[in-house]
């Protein structure tokens, strides 16, 4: 496969096949990768030889590790709003055609998946998981938000674990996201190939999944359900804190570690996380990506999307100074503001 080709997209027998083709960079999507795959979904879908796509990533690493987030704090930086915006704008715009596609969309995640990963896998019809998956969301630690359609998804995990992952960007490892739903089937790595052979040969879906299935264990997370539904159920962040607090002061490891991690995150970014997710629970799709279009076009406005890149990305001490610190001292303003209408430039039909 060509290096220089960032994502390939080909037909393979009855399967329009996209390989998601920067290894190096963990697959990490670029403008040009979203615009190819928007252009070959829309030929296969009126192009009967097709009857499935098949999604993957290159190299044993990821299937996906999101979009190119320091290009996108570049172009911010330097002025470039509009060039950003309009990865934003088709991104979002492809993850509602994937939503909505009307053939199998197979996305076959061996590795990471996070960000704009998920976008390009979530919201499609199969999401197989092999040995290596790991998915997070965890764009609370880098001062953004979580986006990609994570406004309609997370609200629709069981009980309130999109809360739980929205406000933590916790990694979730196979065996929990097939209990959350995040993944559809479970597969071993070592049998992806002969899957995806399948795929391409134009077996039934259906058939060729259950042919391949693999046994999940114990989801270490439905451990922890009781007492995630109770804390992430408070009124707001400030509370859900309080009542992990709670928890750990009761014994709970798991409280502790919990509130620890969240007071690393940028309490702006778990304030616009914990809204979107009580909002999306009544937002059809489109309608959550119109939301999300508007937080998107208003974070580079602020300070803490730049200083997490710089602390997590770019500088790497790991030491993100936010403001403010804490979600005691946040504004409600200052979150309503993301929600605001975008007047003629929303987000538009895809």
């Amino acid at each position: 496969m060509d290096a220089s080709v960032e994502v390939v997209c080909e037909r393979q027998g009855e399967a329009g096949l996209i390989t998601l083709n920067r290894p190096k960079a963990l697959n990490a999507l670029t403008l040009g990768m979203v615009r190819e795959m928007r252009r070959a979904l829309d030929a296969w879908e009126t192009d009967p030889a097709v009857t499935r796509i098949v999604v993957q990533g290159a190299g044993e690493k990821a299937f996906c590790a999101g979009g190119d987030i320091r290009q996108l704090t570049e172009d911010l930086k330097a002025g470039r709003r509009e060039e950003a915006l309009a990865f934003w704008r088709e991104e979002y715009q492809l993850n509602v055609r994937i939503k909505r596609y009307s053939k199998p969309y197979v996305a076959l995640i061996d590795g990471i998946v996070m960000g704009g990963g998920v976008g390009v896998s979530l919201h499609g019809s199969h999401r197989v998981a092999g040995d290596r998956y790991l998915f997070a969301m965890p764009e609370v630690g880098i001062g953004f938000f979580p986006d990609v359609g994570a406004t309609y998804a997370l609200p629709r995990l069981p009980g309130q674990f999109g809360m739980y992952l929205a406000l933590t960007g916790e990694r979730v490892k196979r065996d929990d996201a097939c209990m959350l739903g995040l993944a559809t089937h479970s597969v071993a790595s070592a049998d992806i190939p002969a899957l995806r052979e399948a795929l391409v040969a134009g077996e039934p879906v259906d058939t060729a999944l259950g042919r391949f299935a693999a046994e999940t264990g114990p989801a270490p997370l439905e451990a922890e359900r009781a007492l995630i539904d109770s804390c992430f159920s408070a009124s707001s962040v400030a509370a859900i804190l309080q009542r992990l607090d709670e928890a750990a002061a009761g014994g709970s490891d798991f409280a502790a570690r919990t509130a620890a991690g969240m007071r690393t995150k940028s309490p702006t970014s778990m304030g616009i996380a914990f809204e979107q997710v009580r909002r999306g629970a009544s937002l059809g799709f489109e309608e959550a990506m119109k939301v999300e279009f508007r937080i998107v076009s208003r974070i580079g406005d602020g300070h803490d999307f730049y200083e997490g890149v710089r602390a997590v990305i770019i500088d790497k001490d790991n030491r993100p100074r936010w403001q403010p610190e804490t979600i005691e001292a946040l504004d409600p303003a200052v979150v309503e503001r993301h929600f605001a209408d975008l007047g003629g430039n929303e987000l538009e039909a895809a």
